[in-house]
């Protein structure tokens, strides 16, 4: 295979895939990737925005601690053993996917922005970065969706004269202390907001646009299961995915119990406008508030596959497994029901599979007198070993 650079890093490069993103979906899939016996820089790239390792884990903010975390699950083949609690997850996380790229010698490339994926007009695919263009026969997209923060339009919002935050920027309660400050979202990220910002704000007021769901129990398998079985089925019919978090409802544990019993955790319907002063309902209620927080999810970061036209008429991307059903060159590992630690590790190791076989009919089919599997080795490749 040719591999042509020039100028400082910039220019044109040739491999078999490109892996968007490297958080647990990418990473996940790069070690597939190695394991087959494709060689990281040669065969196939990681390309990376962020500044450091961790993906989105980075920017969390310093009171989200290990021991808050929700079944972080290991990456697949080393495991994250001894973590302190205690200690901030953006720390934990980030040093074990430090450890993690530099045990597989996966050699991410970063910080590299894709600006573009396009068709190559040869049967590939032409990845327009910062840093130069890579031609790829096959692409596994993981770049999740922390760059796409969701903030709802509200009538009078521009006019509000206190300050909005959503989760991506959230500082950390002590920034509110005194402060009077409204909780926007029904998830968990919201609820810890709340609650840890109740300790230090003069008065916390929680509204959701819908009834919020308690969960009592464990969430065991089955009730993973299920949950996972809704998301698939909103991305098979082609609309836009719904996190698994949205469709298992609140876990309820002590400190929650305990909020809800001191009425921290009364939740309040959807307000119809903003004010300069606060938020108010056309029933005639109204809150004073000093800062507003967005806890309103995240959509998927997926714009530059724009060119692909990868979306149906219902304004999500149709899925087959990984594939996206409209083009089998590219896996979306991340997105949808796979928007999970453990999800993200089972969806890189299928797009793998399905990238292998790819790319095992294009060597047989010779479009371009390339070989497609890997440079050396067999399909099977050898098993990476941690260092």
């Amino acid at each position: 295979m040719n591999h042509v650079a020039v100028g400082g890093g910039t220019g044109t490069r040739e491999v078999e895939a490109v892996v968007v993103g490297a958080g647990q979906a990418g990473l996940s899939s790069a070690y597939h990737l190695r394991r087959a016996g494709y060689v990281p820089g040669r065969d196939f790239v990681v390309l990376d925005h962020s500044p450091r390792p961790g993906g989105a884990w980075q920017f969390r903010w310093p009171t989200l601690t290990y021991g808050r975390v929700h079944a972080m699950n290991a990456l697949p083949g080393m495991e994250l053993t001894g973590a302190d609690p205690d200690r901030p997850s953006s720390e934990v996380i980030g040093e074990y996917f430090t450890a993690y790229e530099r045990a597989f010698d996966l050699r991410v490339r970063r910080p590299v922005h894709v600006r573009a994926v396009r068709e190559a007009g040869d049967g590939r695919l032409r990845v327009e970065t910062d840093a130069g263009v890579w031609i790829a026969r096959a692409l596994i997209n993981a770049t999740g969706t922390w760059d796409r923060p969701f903030v709802p339009r509200v009538k009078g919002q521009e006019t509000f004269a206190g300050r909005q935050v959503h989760t991506s920027r959230y500082p950390g309660p002590d920034a509110f202390a005194g402060e009077r400050v409204v909780v926007v979202g029904g998830g968990t990220s919201a609820v810890q907001h709340l609650l840890e910002i109740s300790r230090v704000a003069s008065a916390t007021t929680w509204v959701t646009r819908r009834e919020p769901a308690f969960v009592e129990g464990p969430f065991d398998e089955e009730r993973g299961r299920a949950a996972v079985a809704l998301v698939e089925e909103r991305v098979r019919d082609g609309l836009p995915p719904r996190s698994v978090v949205s469709v298992t409802g609140l876990p309820m544990t002590e400190e929650m119990r305990r909020a809800r019993e001191s009425g921290v955790l009364r939740r309040l319907p959807m307000f119809d406008r903003i004010t300069p002063e606060g938020v108010a309902w056309d029933d005639g209620r109204s809150v004073a508030a000093d800062a507003i927080v967005w806890a309103t999810g995240f959509r998927a970061a997926i714009g530059h596959l724009a060119p692909l036209r990868l979306r149906e008429p219902g304004g999500g991307i149709r899925m087959e497994g990984t594939r996206t059903a409209r083009d089998p060159r590219i896996h979306l590992v991340g997105y949808g029901p796979s928007a999970s630690t453990i999800g993200a590790n089972r969806a890189g190791r299928a797009a793998v599979r399905d990238v292998r076989a790819l790319l095992s009919r294009a060597r047989e089919g010779g479009r371009d007198g390339r070989g497609a599997g890997p440079a050396r080795g067999s399909a099977a490749g050898p098993r990476p070993v941690a260092r």
